[in-house]
């Protein structure tokens, strides 16, 4: 697999997992402000990473573990405020998040059920 192709699915998991988290917080509150707080607090970088360590750990195979590991290794522009390898965990995160989105929503569901059980948390 290409970096090409891992830079494709961390766009697409990045909007898959932001929906995801939308949908989720949106039902919690009736506060416009308070959804958005929500919001921020799951798709920020040190939250991603601590996902993508859970589910690297529960659920993915090795090829699937190898497509993280490539994906958090992509030359990235970090953010001055994270630290380089939070924002390397949260790509990889997202980039599991669009392969499994394209090539396996079985694993896609389980992944997300995991995000959800630490939002509800």
């Amino acid at each position: 697999m290409e970096n090409f192709d891992l830079k494709r699915y961390a766009h697409l998991g990045d909007a898959v997992y932001e929906l995801f988290i939308r949908e989720n917080v949106v039902f919690k509150t009736k506060s416009l402000n308070n959804m958005h707080k929500n919001t921020i607090a799951f798709v920020c970088a040190e939250f991603q990473a601590k996902m993508a360590e859970i589910i690297y750990e529960k659920i993915l195979n090795e090829e699937e573990k190898e497509i993280f590991r490539r994906a958090r290794n992509l030359p990235l522009t970090v953010c001055k405020r994270n630290k380089p390898d939070i924002h390397r965990y949260a790509t990889a995160l997202e980039t599991i998040i669009g392969y499994f989105y394209t090539n396996n929503k079985q694993k896609l569901t389980a992944a997300l059920n995991i995000v959800k059980e630490n939002i509800n948390t």
